[in-house]
């Protein structure tokens, strides 16, 4: 593993170059909520010509639907969903210019190849650890999909939010790189 890089959003085909299956990186400025229902929508309004609620281009989602956030909270518990939900519509939203997925899990080999051949990055974010992650989330606001409630589309400003490339725009995938180490121990 190498040291930790600090990445600053908008997330870039120029920085997407620097990060590698394995890297730990500290996330800062904006960066978007969506869950199934909500990627659902979004591939529903892409299809229909519509507008999606952010423009994709060098953007990154966060897989998560975070609780209530308590008094002088900015949000509540914000631990990260399984990406597989995902796998049917992220391949579309790549295309479009998406270049990060923040989430925990494996992912689809379409979606591998979409990352692969627009340039993306697939983040695992540190599933049971919701209540920390929320600590490094500055604010929040909805600002798509109201009616469905915390799994509505979110604009985060962040600082320092952990995560590791788990694949890179290579398609190196540290699941199947980390399981072969393991095994020539």
């Amino acid at each position: 593993m190498s040291d930790v890089k600090r990445i600053e959003t908008p997330l870039t085909q120029e920085k997407l170059k620097t990060l590698k299956a394995g890297d730990n990186v500290l996330l800062s400025g904006v960066i978007y909520t969506g869950r199934d229902a909500a990627h659902k929508k979004m591939v529903e309004a892409l299809e229909q010509g519509l507008e999606l609620p952010f423009a994709m281009k060098d953007q990154v989602i966060y897989f998560v639907g975070p609780t209530p956030a308590k008094e002088g909270q900015v949000i509540g518990s914000a631990g990260p969903t399984t990406s597989g939900r995902m796998d049917a519509y992220s391949p579309k939203l790549i295309a479009q210019g998406l270049t990060g997925m923040i989430g925990k899990g494996l992912r689809s080999p379409e979606v591998i190849d979409a990352m692969k051949e627009h340039g993306a990055v697939y983040f695992g974010a540190i599933g049971g650890a919701g209540a920390l992650i929320a600590k490094r989330i500055v604010s929040a606001e909805v600002i798509a999909y109201p009616e469905l409630g915390p799994e509505a589309v979110r604009r985060l400003v962040v600082k320092d939010f952990p995560a590791i490339v788990i694949i890179d725009q290579e398609g190196t995938n540290l699941y199947e790189s980390g399981k072969a180490r393991y095994r020539t121990v």
